[in-house]
């Protein structure tokens, strides 16, 4: 496990200032939030590359802007369209290509547009199959507007898909779908190969870490014994924080947390 900051924290930042406010911070690995096409050009993603290697960061992940459209662009029967987004989605590969991205982060469907989940998972397979020409792994977040937002569905995938079923764990969203956090960890085990984490209570959903009562060191160690190699990449608001300087609290917060799951799990 290696802990990281999206840079989705400080949206409508610019995302290049965005990154180099969390590198010069000391934050050295990252979810990168791409928000809009210009952003996937080459010698704008070159750019990014220059930053992470100045301040040695590491990029795990990469988000696209286009998921509001992913239900249209994936899951309606006009064939064509399925095809031109498998050619657009290429861009986004080719970027995380450069940036040395592994994994890409899918919303999918909304959960208002009903189809079965044969044809989802068909629909779905073609696209983890693109991103393997890449060496990139598709991985299905559980956001909870959205089909992948229940836990039925998510085992549904890993029945049709077996393997090639892979998932971002947002916990936030776990509790937007009235599902809970550690059931989706213990069902889905290795399935799992990326977290965005946040605290929750009383106070809201996406709390920074210790201002909620979600218990993030026990989930950390169910995730050190499920699936170690994930990265848990903090993911607030911008409403969530008051400055830099609470992102970089909570990341080291997170790295201590995980160093302590690690050495409990290696006893």
């Amino acid at each position: 496990m290696k802990a990281g900051v999206s840079t989705a924290c400080l949206y409508p930042r610019l995302l290049e200032e965005s990154l180099y406010d969390l590198a010069v911070n000391g934050i050295d690995h990252v979810e990168i939030f791409v928000n809009t096409d210009s952003e996937l050009k080459k010698s704008y993603v070159s750019g990014l590359m220059q930053t992470l290697k100045r301040f040695e960061v590491t990029c795990r992940s990469l988000h696209p802007y286009s998921c509001p459209m992913e239900p249209m662009m994936f899951f309606s029967v006009y064939e064509r369209r399925v095809a031109d987004a498998l050619e657009y989605y290429k861009r986004y590969f080719n970027a995380m290509n450069i940036l040395g991205a592994e994994i890409f982060v899918f919303h999918g469907n909304k959960n208002t547009m009903q189809i079965s989940s044969e044809f989802y998972c068909e629909r779905f397979h073609k696209l983890v199959s693109t991103g393997k020409e890449f060496g990139i792994t598709v991985a299905q977040e559980n956001v909870s507007r959205c089909t992948s937002g229940s836990l039925s569905f998510m085992k549904d995938m890993v029945r049709l898909l077996g393997d090639d079923a892979k998932f971002v764990l947002d916990t936030k969203q776990a509790v937007r779908a009235g599902e809970n956090s550690f059931n989706i960890l213990r069902t889905l085990k290795n399935h799992i190969v990326h977290v965005h984490l946040s605290d929750n209570g009383e106070l809201g959903d996406c709390l920074q870490i210790g201002r909620g009562r979600f218990n993030i060191k026990q989930f950390l160690g169910v995730l050190e014994k499920e699936s170690p190699d994930c990265s848990v990449m903090l993911e607030l608001y911008r409403s969530n924080f008051d400055g830099i300087s609470d992102l970089v609290n909570n990341f080291h917060t997170i790295e201590n947390m995980i160093a302590a799951a690690q050495k409990s799990g290696a006893k």
